[in-house]
């Protein structure tokens, strides 16, 4: 390739280039936008107050849930299929023995953090509840933020039956079963 041929390669790259910017120009001459004084639509934010009203209306919505609704959505073999994620730290049957987690047998109605042979997080110990129908359904569905600080690194189940299968297949194994709501 001689030297005319590379003239020619490069005077063609910037006639693209002219052209590009050319265009450009004449485009922005013929179709001209004003800019608007004000704008069209406002949005309001907020201040911090009102935000903060939100979230704790926000959180009595999440608290409060109709748990005998709930657990009419629960089916047991469903439950038996969901927990099979759960047996891979905790134990359902009687005298199971602790795993990563704590042994689940009674744990329907049960004190929290009342296994004695296993060490709980800080924030289960002092919780001070029990394992109510409502508080295992607030639980499965973010363990780490229902209890701050708990240790059970599990993101939770979002849908609604899942969770009520959990907690009926949770209720089965137990020396004595609570009835349902």
């Amino acid at each position: 390739m001689d030297s005319f041929e590379i003239n020619k390669i490069i005077a063609s790259i910037l006639l693209v280039a002219l052209l590009i910017i050319g265009i450009s120009k004449i485009s922005n001459i013929i179709f001209k936008v004003n800019k608007l004084e004000n704008s069209a639509y406002k949005v309001e934010i907020p201040d911090d107050t009102t935000n903060q009203i939100t979230e704790s209306k926000t959180m009595e919505v999440e608290k409060v849930v109709d748990i005998s609704a709930l657990m009419a959505l629960g089916d047991m073999n469903h439950g038996e299929k969901i927990f099979k994620k759960c047996s891979a730290c905790h134990s359902i049957e009687a005298g199971g023995g602790n795993k990563i987690g704590p042994a689940l047998y009674n744990v329907v109605g049960r004190k929290i953090a009342a296994v004695t042979d296993y060490k709980y997080s800080k924030a289960l110990v002092d919780y001070k509840k029990n394992w109510s129908f409502e508080e295992l359904n607030g639980f499965l569905i973010k363990p780490q933020k229902w209890i701050k600080g708990t240790k059970m690194a599990y993101a939770g189940l979002r849908k609604e039956k899942d969770r009520a299968s959990v907690i009926l297949y949770l209720n089965k194994y137990s020396d004595s079963p609570i009835p349902l709501p």
